[in-house]
């Protein structure tokens, strides 16, 4: 099955950063950020340069077992128990990323609330490695693309629910209030005497973009029109059998490059988790 090594080998042998023209070319998505998140799919299933919508259609069958949009995250998952995938788009280098009411992933759960029972049930599963891609758009050109895994980037589920939690008993600690069971933080109805008032109270959560994070690893060429990173663990690249590939690769491209890092374990900075950095730029 398809996965992010041949997701990696896509974008450096035919590299698509006139993002617009792309989309338009294949009647893809008007939408930036919607287009972003088709030529991802693109990428993993092998229909970059596929304009047939009846084959791209059932090569997105073959390679992914779910597919989501923004209210139904994630934004689509890999066959055979592989990634889950988020796209995210932003519009400067520093801008941090929207979250909405999902926070933060380091792995993704068949048990998570925040998922519909499609994705639950799609295959049997119970949790997935998630794969950040982030996208920087300007004037219509992808200037910069990450992949990243949530573990590299993401604290323990546990960190983000105890805040969630918190929350949500404080406000059942209020007296004389209705409180609805709510996907939400929590959501208080008939708050006045008529008991047609109510209030819904929502997360919105955001994160520092990879960019920002990970300054001390890796900084974008800033002459060159198009930036590629992709940052995984060791655990992971060792389980891609086809990471041999990428090796290939790098010895026959002089842009293409991958050497060995560390980044800080986001459960414990004090930590430093070794890393395989992957990056490309023409």
């Amino acid at each position: 099955m398809r996965n992010i090594v041949d997701a990696i080998i896509e974008i450096v042998e035919a590299p698509k950063y006139r993002l617009k023209e792309y989309s338009e070319s294949h009647n893809r998505a008007n939408q930036m950020g919607t287009a972003l998140e088709e030529y991802v799919k693109d990428l993993f299933a092998g229909t970059v340069g596929e304009k047939d919508p009846g084959k791209r259609n059932q090569k997105l069958s073959e390679t992914f077992c779910y597919l989501g949009n923004q209210n139904n995250p994630p934004d689509s998952m890999l066959k055979n128990e592989g990634d889950a995938i988020e796209v995210k788009k932003i519009e400067s280098s520093n801008a941090a990323l929207p979250l909405n009411s999902s926070y933060p992933k380091a792995k993704l759960y068949s048990d998570s609330k925040m998922i519909n029972n499609a994705c639950r049930t799609c295959e049997h599963w119970t949790e997935r490695d998630m794969l950040y891609v982030v996208g920087v758009l300007k004037d219509n050109m992808l200037e910069s693309l990450v992949f990243l895994y949530g573990d590299l980037y993401c604290a323990d589920r546990d960190v983000y629910e105890r805040i969630r939690n918190c929350i949500r008993e404080g406000i059942l600690a209020i007296p004389d209030i209705e409180f609805a069971d709510t996907k939400e933080l929590g959501r208080v109805n008939r708050v006045d005497p008529l008991g047609i008032t109510s209030l819904r109270i929502r997360g919105m959560w955001q994160i520092d973009n990879p960019f920002l994070v990970f300054d001390y690893l890796y900084r974008r060429n800033n002459d060159k029109t198009f930036n590629f990173v992709a940052v995984m663990s060791e655990e992971k690249a060792a389980s891609l059998q086809n990471f041999s590939k990428l090796e290939e690769l790098q010895r026959e491209n002089e842009n293409f490059c991958i050497s060995d890092g560390k980044v800080k374990d986001p459960n414990n900075p004090a930590v430093l988790l070794n890393v395989k950095l992957i990056t490309y730029s023409v």
